[in-house]
């Protein structure tokens, strides 16, 4: 078993190709080594894309193929690389997208249908989506629609809103179809509801099946049988890999484990790598030895007696779920108690790539606090098998074990063999509840297991088991309390016993780390409800004489929401019949760079090549709120192999950012995250390393703002007050019936575009020229920033961005500033560098949207409607100015949404804090103050009585009229919006369902809202709305097209190449184009505002009808020529065949003393009615149904603009429903990746999603009458917090409380359960923060 110093060969495949590497590094990952191994690789597999390095986002999934020498079969699954040594990799065979398929040879039917269903947008996450659905059809050719849920739960998309994605993958499964049939077996489009529809010439195809090739299992890549062979083989050679500072040891059998378990006590056993990898990665563990039991099989082994299953512990969750689901089939269902209970759970713990790697032995004796199996395992009486040198032993899996105690815990030298899992008892009785912040792929808040035996025939109780997760920092249970109730019979005075004692037993201190002590506490004396009622309902069951009735208002609380798969129509007006087949305006083309995204071979930022002599360049941040910089000491790290530099303020040569944002701090430190330093160095795990050896010296500064309420109280802003006023308002309120007042609070929300902040530096060898690439909204900015921090002009800075993967607003300001810290270290370095944000960095660096407080106090009439309203808002803008006074202008601007109210006065003002900087944002400030407006026009319908539609109606623009700015505009479609939205949803008639509903049941309310939409688009100043374009037409007929927008996913390209394709009468397909630079177009404006496509369309129009001007002339004498002669004619007549074309931009101004101006080109309305489910005994809610009519004028892709109302929807519904920051006393965001912050996943969108654009009207101003809907499909995400607040309005109202509760945003489970007040959360005594410090703090 001796194993000499030098590494033992890693043999594994990629992509059908063998790959032998000598010296592999442990510490090494398989994403990293896919992306920057350009030695084994002619290319480097970028199409693996980092999203978050934890495996929670699944951007970066690939195949692994293993031969099973067990059962003979080659098992395929989908894998995160982001986690998987490559040191793991012995033996298999693993599949990324390039190797499914590539434009070069042939792609896939996967990626083929994806791309033409329209599942791409800014691309970067869809050959994550690709790997996981050609995994499961490698798996399943004809999976079912539930597999498919299961499969995709482990990726999240940022910009589609998952719909699309799923019906690509749904076109495989055998019942694919365009909806679920409904209950007269009709489909949806053929039902009486869309007739009026189908009369106006509206399609609901974006797409055509039938274009689709078929799919063929059997053309795919076979198995490498040299894989099979080594499999095979006796595993009797231990492998050693020997890496820079840490060593792998693989043994082939138990003894040989054993053996080096007793020499390395304190080595982890690495299986899966999703406790140990991230714990290396984000809590800086270090492990010098690490060892990888995979290869022995005995660990994989199972046994099934008539006591129960015996477990190898090395099987994965995947695998034991799959085992579970086999015997509970084959068993009586009294048998399976405990197995159920357990697969309940696998079938929503993480996502599926983390199932196949995580091992059931892993996941036990880690422990973590909110495991969703120990609790179970725990109380269902399981064992661990362990072993050592010394032998073998038996450990009761019991709640001692699961608190870590050290007489009931594993040895140093022990390992984990395998788990027995018994059947349960005639009078057993098991169950399990978990609540996440999101349905799948989440770490649960708080969990349970829970079991009870009775004695035979009786409900007495012999014996009861609770454990909790989420309440402790390890499993804890109620063991006290279950003493005491042993002999009791299950009934009432039991359950209110119980939870007496249950609370007693267990306390959360105010300080407890992840907060939400009241909610933690609620849940678990909610789940003992749910457990009491569950068993109860069995006992029934079994005798149905023996116990009293359970009234069916209870028991629909027992069933969890289903994983339904989601389906809609998406409606739109067909083109002309008599519009020409060439001209593609109108028509849903599939995005430009679709196919490309689907084979992973888009190239983004940080998918470049290396350049010679490239360095990586790693942040130093903050780590205090305010304080001044006494030292940087930066020895150690320079110390460290491979570090070049470390880079500070002094090496900046010309401005170091602005007096009011520095690139690197300077003299102080105003926010936890702020740049203080770089380091450069030859690798990025080198500059990590190193920059974690600076030391930073500070001296704390008073004081430190964090809240909105702080910066009132220390009178902390940005920028003078706003105000914007109509009417007299003081007047207005001494006449009224009604006067309510209140304030709502609205959280921030982080952009978490897919793609991270990304920059590479190439500086040039003379005249200090500079090559910038980077993942940017704003080219120009970024070059101006450059110049200024260099002192260069900006003629010697050419900024390049070919595409962007996801940006929001995220990516307007922020890249300049890191492009200008990336050039100040080429500058000193003399290196190219290469800056890629890490997922945690980023979002702790770079800001998100502006939480914001809102007043208000509204005057109303008793029939609902409103003649006075004044509202102050303030928003926290962070520790620089960024874009925080525009956004609370525009908030204030918009912030009347659809109302008319006759005497109006808004006020705002910007907090200035110390946290980082807050900046763009989707939207734009309407989504925070058009919420205000909502939520006090709720508040009013329930002080009135009436139904919140019918106040909302009232109170609606109705005729032609002025905004409070004095903006003239037509409300007409905004009403057409309105009708048609209550027409398509049904909504009198499902709000008379959910009324039924709620009286039938008791925990479980619907709840529904439609909710109006007045958006408008664009920039304060017309010189923001200016493009140029640049259109080269060359001899043989093919056209370049450069444009002064970049392409962020919103398919800007696809419309300048439908606009050229038009203007110029010739096929998209003679034209390409190019990459956005700032040599090509200069002097750019940000493609933000949704105007990208308006302005740089009339661009690009403008070059092409010059062009085909000059054409002209020889098409007229030559009719039936082909372009390219007409071309070709052209060039020997000296005609220039290049164009340059200019659009001065939309008229806007905006004059704040008065109060008025014209500021916005035009207006987008929409209208959309959300129906929800809630668990008022959970938090927990379903998104049942969503219709949205959207007035999108005449569509020049419909494809693209259905694609943008859908994807911003659902950010949306994030941003009201789910994501939620989370910040310290001192101002540490807490949330820095996708394990803590959660963006909606496939199982978060509506069951039901309907997209209808309202039929076109005019909008001359805008081109081919089109208008710009990147942005307003946000704000339409609030009708599902509406919906949710009408739920809890019933439930409230049940209970005999006052319906008029205002909920902040967002509605999370906590928020959801809490407003839900009944018996449990009477039980929950106040927390009085005032008396220590708590976890986190609200910042709005």
């Amino acid at each position: 078993m001796s194993h000499s110093k030098e590494s033992d060969e890693l043999v594994f495949f990629v992509n059908g190709r063998k790959v032998i590497e000598r010296n592999p590094d442990p510490e090494v990952n398989l994403l990293f080594y896919l992306r920057k191994n350009h030695i084994l690789f002619v290319f480097q597999l970028t199409g693996t894309k980092y999203g978050c390095g934890g495996g929670d986002c699944g951007a970066c999934t690939v195949m692994i193929s293993r031969y099973d020498p067990i059962s003979k079969k080659i098992c395929h699954f989908s894998v995160t690389a982001c986690l998987v040594p490559i040191c793991s990799l012995y033996g298999v065979a693993v599949t990324t997208v390039e190797g499914v398929g590539s434009i070069k040879t042939r792609i896939h039917p996967v990626q083929e249908r994806i791309a033409k269903g329209h599942g791409t947008q800014c691309g970067f996450c869809t050959p994550g989506m690709v790997m996981s659905i050609y995994t499961l059809l490698r798996n399943h050719p004809e999976p079912s629609t539930e597999q498919l849920m299961e499969t995709l739960g482990g990726n999240l998309c940022r910009c589609t809103g998952y719909r699309p994605i799923v019906e690509s993958g749904k076109s495989f499964s055998p019942s694919s179809s365009c909806c679920q049939m409904n209950k007269e077996g009709k489909c949806c489009l053929d039902q009486e509801e869309n007739e009026p529809e189908k009369k106006a010439n509206v399609c609901t195809k974006l797409y055509e099946k039938e274009e689709f090739q078929p799919f063929d299992p059997t053309q795919e890549f076979i198995f490498p049988p040299e894989l099979m062979r080594i499999a095979e083989e006796p595993q009797k050679k231990v492998l050693t890999f020997h890496g820079e500072r840490t060593t792998w040891i693989a043994p082939g059998t138990l003894n040989d484990l054993l053996r080096l378990k007793m020499k390395y006590p304190e080595a982890p056993l690495v299986m899966g790598n999703t406790s140990v990898g991230p714990a290396m990665k984000f809590k800086e563990v270090f492990h010098p030895v690490i060892l990888s039991p995979a290869r022995i099989l005995k660990l994989f082994i199972v046994t099934n007696t008539k006591e129960g299953l015996t477990v190898g512990a090395g099987l994965s969750l995947a695998q034991v779920k799959d085992i579970l689901a086999d015997v509970i089939r084959k068993l009586p269902e009294e048998k399976t108690q405990l197995y159920r209970a357990l697969l309940k759970h696998l079938k929503t713990l993480a996502g599926q790539q983390i199932r196949n790697m995580a091992s059931l032995g892993g996941h036990i004796i880690s422990r973590l606090s909110n495991s969703d199996l120990n609790p179970i395992l725990g109380v269902g009486n399981c064992v661990l098998n362990v072993a050592s040198i010394e032998g073998t032993q038996q450990i009761p899996l019991n709640d001692h074990f699961l608190a870590g105690t050290t007489d009931a815990n594993l040895k140093p030298e022990q390992v984990l063999v395998s788990v027995f899992i018994p059947v349960s008892k005639k009078w057993e009785f098991v169950s399990a509840f978990r609540q996440a912040p999101r349905q799948q792929n989440a770490l649960a808040t708080v969990n349970a297991g829970m079991s009870v035996i009775f004695k035979d025939g009786t409900n007495t109780v012999v014996d009861l088991n609770i454990l909790y997760g989420g309440v402790g920092p390890t499993t804890v249970s109620a063991s006290k309390s279950c003493q005491q109730l042993i002999g009791r019979c299950w009934d009432e005075g039991m359950l209110s016993d119980a939870r007496r004692l249950v609370l007693d037993e267990i306390t959360l201190p105010v300080s407890a780390p992840g907060g939400m002590v009241e909610f933690r506490r609620t849940l678990m004396i909610s789940f003992l409800f749910k457990f009491y009622l569950d068993v109860l309902q069995q006992l029934k069951m079994r005798d149905p004489s023996g116990y009293p009735d359970i009234s069916k208002k209870f028991l629909s609380v027992l069933e969890d929401f289903p994983l339904t798969i989601p389906h809609g129509i998406q409606s739109y007006k067909c083109v002309d019949p008599q519009q020409p087949p060439q001209d593609p305006v109108g028509r849903p083309i599939m995005h430009q760079s679709g196919i490309k995204h689907a084979t992973g071979e888009a190239v983004f930022c940080d998918d470049m090549p290396a350049f010679p002599e490239e360095l990586f360049l790693a942040v130093v941040t903050s780590t205090r709120p305010h304080a001044k910089l006494i030292s940087i000491d930066a020895s150690e790290a320079l110390a460290l192999p491979g570090v070049v530099d470390v880079i500070t303020a002094r090496d900046v040569p010309g401005d170091n950012g602005s007096e009011e944002e520095r690139l690197y701090a300077q003299d102080e430190v105003i926010c936890v995250g702020q740049i203080i330093c770089t380091v450069a160095a030859d690798s990025y795990a080198h500059a990590k390393q190193a920059a974690r050896k600076v030391k930073i010296a500070y001296q704390d500064m008073e004081p430190v703002i964090v809240s909105i309420q702080d910066a009132i109280k220390h009178q902390s802003f940005i920028g003078p007050e706003k105000k914007l006023e109509q009417g007299n308002i003081e007047e207005a309120f001494q006449s009224v019936d009604q006067i309510i007042e209140g304030e709502v609070h609205f959280g921030g929300q982080e952009h978490f575009y897919m793609e991270t902040q990304s920059v590479l530096v190439v500086p040039k060898a003379e005249d200090k020229e500079m090559d910038i690439y980077v993942s940017s909204q704003d080219a120009a900015l970024t070059q101006e920033m450059v110049a200024y921090a260099l002192d260069i002009p900006k003629n010697r800075i050419n900024c390049h961005v070919k595409r962007v993967g996801g940006a929001f607003g995220g990516k307007a300001g922020k890249p300049a500033l890191l492009a200008a810290v990336a050039a100040v270290a080429a500058n000193k370095t003399g290196h190219p560098i290469r800056f890629i944000l890490e997922r945690g960095d980023d979002m702790l660096i770079t800001g998100g949207r502006h939480p914001l407080r809102g007043k208000y106090k509204v005057g109303f009439m008793n029939n609902g409607k409103i003649e006075a309203a004044d509202i102050e808002c303030h928003i926290n803008g962070g520790c620089t100015p960024d874009d925080s006074e525009l956004v609370i202008e525009y908030a204030l601007l918009k912030l009347e949404n659809a109302y008319k109210i006759p005497n109006l006065r808004v006020r705002g003002r910007a907090c200035k804090t110390n946290l980082p900087s807050n900046t763009a944002f989707r939207g734009f400030g309407f989504p925070q103050g058009a919420f205000v407006t909502e939520a006090w026009m709720t508040a009013v319908a329930a002080k009135c009585h009436l139904p919140p539609e019918k106040v909302r109606e009232l109170n609606m623009y109705k005729t032609i009229d002025r905004t409070i700015h004095k903006q003239e505009f037509d409300p007409k479609n905004l009403i057409r919006c309105w009708e048609k939205c209550m027409e398509n949803s049904s909504y009198y008639l499902r709000k008379k369902a959910a009324e039924e509903f709620n009286q039938q049941n008791y925990w479980k309310k619907r709840g529904i809202a439609i909710i109006p939409m007045k958006f408008s688009v664009g920039y304060p100043k017309t010189f923001f709305y200016q493009a140029a374009a640049l259109v080269h037409i060359y001899t043989d007929g093919s056209v370049l097209v450069a444009h002064g927008g970049v392409e962020l996913g919103q398919g800007i390209n696809t419309k300048m190449l439908q606009v050229a394709s038009r203007e110029l009468k010739i096929p998209m397909s003679y034209i390409h184009l190019g990459e956005m630079n700032t040599v090509t177009v200069p002097n750019t404006v940000a493609t933000a505002a949704s105007t990208g496509a308006d302005v740089n369309g009339k661009a690009v129009q403008n070059a092409c009808q010059t062009l085909r001007r000059r054409l002209e002339p020889i098409i007229s004498k030559s009719p039936h020529g082909s372009w390219k002669d007409w071309v070709n004619e052209a060039f020997t007549q000296s005609i220039s065949l290049s164009a340059t074309g200019y659009f001065r931009g939309y008229e806007a101004n905006i004059d704040w003393e008065k109060g008025e101006g014209d500021i916005f080109p035009y207006f987008v309305f929409g209208a959309a009615c959300s129906e929800v489910e809630i668990d008022c005994l959970t938090g927990a809610h379903k998104n049942i149904r969503t219709d949205i009519v959207m007035d999108a004028s005449f569509s020049i892709n419909p494809a693209v603009d259905i694609g943008q109302v859908e994807g911003a929807f659902t950010q949306g519904l994030g941003l009201y429903t789910l994501e939620e920051l989370k910040y310290s006393p001192d101002g540490v965001l807490y949330t820095r990746g996708p394990r803590q912050y959660k963006i909606p996943s496939i199982t978060d969108i509506p069951e039901k999603l309907h997209v209808s654009l309202l039929t076109p009207t005019q909008n001359p101003i805008a081109i081919y009458s089109s208008k710009g809907l990147g942005e307003s499909g946000m704000f339409l995400g609030s009708s599902v917090f509406f919906a949710i607040t009408d739920a809890v309005a019933a439930a409230r109202k049940e209970r005999g409380l006052a319906p008029t509760l205002i909920m902040n945003s967002p509605a999370t489970p906590e928020q959801i359960r809490m407003a839900c007040v009944d018996q449990f959360t009477d039980l929950i005594p106040q927390i009085d923060s005032t008396c220590c410090k708590p976890w986190s703090i609200p910042v709005a």
